[in-house]
């Protein structure tokens, strides 16, 4: 196991240890993907966001084939869901273009790859009391980045939660705070640029850090890819210390 550097934050040091404690599921089958429909339904009703979710709180994009949707265990117990996406120039597919299409499209012309990260949601019961559900819910989409190689990771969200993204992901404002019409409220996309900050992200937050084992797990496909739902358990704690730089596309 790697040792804990030693200026690691005291914040940091704790949810490497609540990582003991934590599985990820890839969610690919219909029940499990039910137990993620119910956790969107709680959580979205207790914010009073369920008119955001016009096509319902399961949709055709859940099953996109580069599509990954996650359910984040806490002592076996369904805390929260992240759905992720890879887009490419070729594969298009985000929940982020939905508002913003010539903003995403203005990148993917460029060349590049992203990971949209959407349909957060997490048990209103529990985030009071976990307050470091945001950071460990969202830990895939930096685990996606390493694993596609992406350049950049998204950040879809209301403008009052803009400076989280930035503190914690060191994102930068790609379209200002603005009506978004198929939502009917203001929001603002973000992104992360991993191949200029990924090591510095790292080093702040040694909690995303994953082996390729644990790369692979969560994102590697073949024609077996509709058995049941896969644990995976988090590897920051296991990463030979010094290695992590290649975690990213630096």
């Amino acid at each position: 196991m790697a040792s804990i550097p030693l200026n690691t934050s005291d914040f940091s040091r704790k949810l490497l240890e609540i990582l003991d404690h934590v599985e990820y599921r890839r969610i690919e089958s219909s029940e499990d993907m039910e137990d993620v429909e119910r956790l969107r339904w709680k959580a979205y009703k207790a914010h009073d966001v369920l008119a955001l979710a016009p096509k319902g709180l399961l949709d055709d994009t859940d099953f996109d084939s580069h599509a990954y949707v996650f359910g984040l265990y806490y002592y076996g117990e369904l805390v929260s869901t992240v759905r992720l996406h890879y887009v490419t120039p070729d594969h298009r597919v985000s929940q982020s273009a939905g508002a913003f299409p010539e903003a995403i499209d203005s990148l993917l012309d460029a060349g590049l790859t992203l990971i949209d990260p959407a349909r957060f949601a997490a048990d209103p019961e529990l985030t009071a009391d976990l307050s470091w559900i945001p950071y460990l819910t969202l830990r895939p989409s930096i685990v996606a980045a390493a694993h596609f190689r992406a350049d950049r990771v998204l950040q879809f969200c209301r403008p009052p939660h803009a400076a989280f993204y930035k503190r914690v992901f060191y994102a930068d404002t790609i379209v200002p705070g603005r009506l978004a019409k198929n939502y009917g409220i203001d929001m603002t996309l973000m992104a992360t640029n991993v191949i200029e900050v990924g090591r510095k992200l790292l080093t702040r937050y040694p909690f995303f850090i994953s082996s390729a084992s644990e790369q692979r797990m969560m994102f590697s496909r073949g024609p077996e890819s509709r058995l049941p739902s896969l644990t995976i358990i988090p590897t920051a704690r296991f990463v030979p210390e010094g290695q992590f730089g290649t975690d990213l596309p630096l």
